[in-house]
């Protein structure tokens, strides 16, 4: 199995950052970005725009809000490094969608099983706040928190980053 990283953290923890330097030393012939946001309001685009800029012209970007499992299997293949940004994102999108999210998270699961090149994942922990008031929002601190231990379980490494400095958990 290919190296799995899971890099988890709050709200502009540094996480992205550090995430993608954990990506660029795998030294692979071509790293790849799978982003998972959907442009839906200036902010996000002002979002987008920085981790573009941040990252400079030697990543080539797929969009997958949903369908990473598809795009795993595509990217994650020798001689790439691929960075999935983010998990969060990716699992808001498939809670809106009223997906099957069990459904969802085995087959990101699985596609990360066959990745053959070293993928490193980004997600937010969701579960260090107040409990949320509305049923939706208790619901994706839940299902944030389901998926971030199947994540962990399964990687190679687990890194926590908080003020920009990363702690490694696993």
């Amino acid at each position: 199995m290919a190296p799995i990283i899971f890099v988890l953290g709050g709200a502009r923890s540094g996480k992205s950052r550090f995430a993608e330097q954990r990506t660029r030393s795998f030294a692979a012939g071509e790293n790849v970005y799978i982003a998972t946001a959907e442009c839906r309001d200036d902010e996000m685009e002002s979002r987008i725009a920085l981790h573009r800029s941040r990252r400079g012209d030697d990543w080539r970007t797929v969009e997958a809000p949903y369908r990473l499992d598809e795009a795993l299997a595509e990217e994650a293949t020798d001689g790439r490094a691929v960075l999935v940004d983010c998990l969060t994102l990716w699992l808001t999108n498939h809670l809106l969608a009223d997906a099957n999210l069990d459904r969802e998270s085995d087959g990101l699961a699985s596609a990360l099983a066959q990745a053959t090149g070293p993928v490193v994942l980004v997600s937010n922990e969701v579960g260090l706040s107040i409990v949320p008031e509305n049923a939706l929002a208790r619901r994706f601190r839940d299902e944030q928190g389901r998926l971030n231990q199947k994540i962990a379980a399964i990687a190679s490494e687990a890194w926590f980053v908080a003020a920009g400095l990363p702690l490694r958990l696993k």
